[in-house]
């Protein structure tokens, strides 16, 4: 009975190295914290009431995906299974939720050993802006909507294979355009009479709703810009929605 226990035990680890020998690699970006102004600042305009006003936000570093979460690695950590309408490997995978994306995730810490994470929404859009190399765009990456993103100017209204347009400046595709992605935090407005300087702040997670951001292959310019916010339940599930990873820093390391 033991040598079975053991047997057992032994497959088990091969098959879970296996498995993780198959994950695509996942490229991640260092962004080294920093104090910025979330929300709408000075250069951008026609902002949404829900992006004002803007407020300080401290964060630690962390590390955010180059890229989009893509078909390719999806399917790998979930068995196969791809809920994209669009079909590609190098496509960004839509058409799941947000409950949907706590598993995968889950499951892919499993196997790699990792913590890996939804990006805050103050992360995303510190990491959008350029984090401590922010040039001040309005989009992530340029003042010119089309260098940097798929969006209804130039995407055919399909999405695009991640990584096609100019990163911004910390070497991060996409932000702007594409898919929307999903961020951990629940919606909530900004606070208006608020002089504190907030820090890792994690939105309202007793909301329903969940943050979206950053525009998608359809979008016009204004919710493209790094400021711009959405959201929606968590069970919902959109075509034009995917989302990036995110992995803390070893602060002994910073």
């Amino acid at each position: 009975m033991k040598n079975k226990s053991l047997f057992i035990a032994i497959i088990a680890v091969i098959l879970a190295s296996s498995a993780y020998a198959q994950i695509p690699t996942i490229e991640m970006v260092y962004v080294k914290g920093g104090e910025f102004m979330m929300g709408c600042t000075g250069q951008h305009s026609d902002c949404s009431v829900n992006e004002a006003p803007a407020h300080s936000v401290q964060l630690d570093s962390y590390y955010i995906a180059k890229f989009e979460v893509t078909q390719e690695l999806w399917t790998a950590v979930m068995g196969g299974k791809n809920p994209s309408k669009t079909v590609g490997n190098n496509l960004p995978v839509t058409r799941i939720s947000w409950f949907d994306i706590q598993t995968f995730i889950a499951k892919l810490n499993e196997l790699t050993g990792k913590k890996y994470r939804l990006p805050t929404e103050a992360e995303w859009e510190y990491a959008a802006r350029g984090g401590q190399l922010s040039q001040n765009y309005k989009f992530s990456g340029s003042n010119n909507l089309e260098d940097v993103a798929w969006c209804k100017k130039n995407s055919e209204r399909t999405i695009h294979p991640v990584g096609t347009k100019q990163p911004n400046e910390l070497g991060i595709y996409d932000m702007s355009g594409n898919v929307y992605e999903w961020c951990s935090d629940g919606f909530d407005f900004y606070e208006w009479n608020s002089t504190v300087t907030l820090v890792n702040p994690t939105g309202y997670n007793l909301s329903d709703t969940r943050v979206y951001r950053g525009g998608c292959m359809t979008s016009y310019w204004d919710v493209c810009r790094v400021s711009a916010r959405s959201h929606s339940l968590p069970n919902a599930k959109f075509t034009f929605v995917g989302f990036r990873l995110a992995l803390d820093a070893d602060p002994n390391n910073d």
